[in-house]
């Protein structure tokens, strides 16, 4: 039978960790976390519940973070999960099924359910949200992107669905979604100005009522109730944060 490696990056997860864990509980034959310098308990939580840890805190973006995980993988599949991700039973049928199948070309794809401020949002652009996720080891990566990495789909590649959801308690307060918006604008202003790219508040101000319009209108955002109302106003301030951090950095230095 082919083997399935589950892999995770994180750094002070230890609240998330045996939940997510647990939830993957009879699926995979090796679970490998890279801990990026965490200061809670997040590795001797991993450790006690089966995963091989290594420690990598010299952090150099998500994407080299990812490769380096895979590096350590020594199993025929990998599925990667996040640490306030949890599987429900339907997707880990679906992947046993996928990984039994062998196909070495195939990229599957799951749909992401996420609970945000009370409620699971279906509408809004954030269902079904499917992200690539279990894939042959060889058979690709991730990109090298510092934010926003995504898996490289190779020309011969054919991406499947896998059925169930899989479940993304994402933010805990409004506090933890403005310090990680923050966390997103600062690395994409970070990496368009190293391209030498330049933003203005005026583009920011217009993306942003771009990003309200399309959330909340033409993907129905209203239909999530006051959470989507509140998401909508919310990412289109993360939407004009990221190109007023762009353009602070072109301003004179004291």
């Amino acid at each position: 039978m082919p083997t399935l490696a589950l892999v995770m990056i994180v750094k002070n997860e230890a609240d998330n960790l045996v939940g997510c864990l647990r939830s993957c509980e009879g699926v995979a034959d090796e679970i490998i976390v890279v801990d990026g310098g965490s200061t809670d308990n997040t590795v001797d939580i991993a450790r006690e519940l089966g995963a091989k840890v290594i420690a990598k805190p010299n952090w150099e973006g998500f994407g080299l973070q990812r490769r380096f995980a895979q590096s350590h993988v020594t199993s025929d599949w990998v599925f990667w999960i996040d640490a306030d991700e949890r599987l429900t039973p339907e997707l880990k049928s679906s992947i046993k099924a996928a990984v039994s199948q062998n196909d070495p070309n195939s990229i599957y794809s799951v749909a992401r359910l996420s609970w945000v401020f009370g409620k699971f949002i279906r509408h809004s652009g954030w269902y079904p949200d499917r992200v690539l996720r279990l894939h042959p080891t060889a058979l690709t990566q991730y990109t090298n992107a510092p934010v926003h990495e995504r898996l490289d789909t190779p020309q011969n590649a054919r991406v499947q669905p896998l059925a169930g959801d899989l479940l993304h308690y994402t933010y805990r307060d409004l506090q933890h979604y403005l310090v990680k918006s923050a966390q997103y604008a600062d690395l994409w202003a970070q990496q368009r100005s190293a391209r030498g790219k330049r933003g203005s508040l005026l583009q920011g101000f217009m993306h942003g009522i771009g990003c309200f319009l399309r959330m909340y209108i033409l993907r129905a955002g209203f239909l999530d109730g006051r959470q989507g109302l509140l998401l909508a106003l919310l990412s289109a301030h993360s939407t004009f944060a990221k190109y007023a951090d762009l353009w602070v950095r072109q301003q004179p230095k004291p």
